[in-house]
């Protein structure tokens, strides 16, 4: 079987620690097997533009442990990209760049996003393996993503700071964690950090049930609590809200009323944004006790990757040439144990990896008697 000889590579959607690392796996698997590796900058846009760079060893070497992307990257995706004003399809052009670059396969590092716009070009006849990518760590298919690792050493170092503070002063400090759809960094940080409430999007939350666990904790003494909470962590209420407004947009055959619902339910989902707030002055008024917020925002996926997502991006990385080489394309190289696999996108497109209601994690939680809101 012939090598490929030209394989281009990209970073799309979110930066996330570990990207360099796994441009450095693939990059070196890649060129050790005799192929030429091109990178192009800002994600798909790039490709659109055609900016590219050569990727060779030297260019590979000391990115390791470094945070960020060499490459840059962006969110846009290849069917809605805005170019002078408005928003375009740059399908045709992003073919039209890989078969003027002479490229036989595209590697895209991503996530749930990015798997979406690689099935699309798939489908428009390029060679396509996509790379796991996300602090989420919510994609299908994959036991781990990398970049959460990383994410989950940050956000529980925070919340352990963030017991000293709230022990000091009698308060309860609300950690709002990232996770807008998936609760997997905000239930793990808040297991590894001890918090006594962690509310995630997966399980709407009563607030009274929240300030009654608070008020039990200082009548038996503890006058102070940490709640870890995802920024898409929702009230039952609000919950059901949203819910009510996705089958109504599910159920729509008017184009007007279904444009509405879709309206609707973006504006429900954009509330969230103060969600954390609102709850720390809700639960300042049933408990009593000062509350204070520390939102982590960006902080949770900058710096330097963890050893464990430097290891996973180098295997999953030097597995996509491996597949390249093997000609095995429209896949995701996915973790599996000590091992990898390759996922076809079809399966991974439009899935998203949520927090079982029976999950061990909740179990664990549950039995040292951190309350979930429920």
């Amino acid at each position: 079987m012939p090598t490929p000889r030209r394989v281009g590579v990209l970073t799309a959607g979110g930066d996330s620690p570990g990207l360099n690392a796994a441009i450095r796996g693939f990059g070196k698997a890649a060129i050790g097997y005799g192929m030429e590796v091109v990178g192009f900058r800002d994600g798909f846009r790039g490709l659109a533009e055609d900016r590219r760079v050569k990727l060779e060893s030297g260019t590979l070497a000391g990115i390791l442990t470094i945070g960020g992307t060499i490459l840059g990257t962006s969110r846009d995706k290849p069917h809605r990209m805005l170019v002078d004003g408005e928003v375009r399809d740059m399908t045709g052009a992003i073919v039209a760049t890989y078969r003027k670059a002479g490229l036989d396969a595209l590697v895209c590092l991503g996530g749930g996003g990015t798997a979406k716009s690689a099935l699309r070009l798939a489908r428009a006849g390029l060679n396509v393996v996509t790379l796991p990518k996300t602090i989420d760590n919510d994609l299908v298919g994959t036991d781990a993503t990398f970049g959460y690792a990383t994410a989950l050493e940050i956000a529980t170092d925070a919340i352990d700071r963030l017991h000293s503070t709230a022990h000091s002063h009698h308060r309860i400090i609300v950690a709002e964690v990232m996770g807008h759809r998936a609760g997997w960094l905000a239930l793990g940080a808040g297991l590894a950090g001890g918090a006594d409430v962690i509310l995630i999007p997966e399980i709407p939350y009563r607030v009274a049930k929240v300030a009654t666990a608070i008020r039990r904790r200082v009548r038996r003494g503890t006058n102070f609590s940490i709640v870890a909470v995802a920024e898409g962590a929702r009230s039952a209420e609000d919950a059901k809200a949203l819910a009510a407004a996705e089958a109504r947009a599910e159920r729509a055959s008017d184009p007007s009323a279904r444009e509405t619902a879709r309206a609707d339910v973006a504006l429900l989902e954009t509330q969230h944004l103060g969600n954390t707030l609102r709850l720390a002055h809700q639960l300042e008024q049933l408990t009593g006790l000062e509350s204070r917020v520390s939102i982590l925002g960006y902080i949770q996926r900058g710096g330097t990757p963890s050893p464990m997502d430097r290891l996973l991006a180098t295997r999953l990385g030097s597995a996509a040439a491996d597949l390249v080489r093997a000609e095995t394309f429209g896949v995701m190289v996915a973790a599996r144990g000590d091992g990898t696999g390759a996922v076809p996108l079809e399966q991974v497109a439009g899935r998203r990896k949520l927090v079982p209601p029976d999950h061990p994690w909740l179990a664990a939680a549950r039995h040292v008697g951190t309350c979930l809101g429920d």
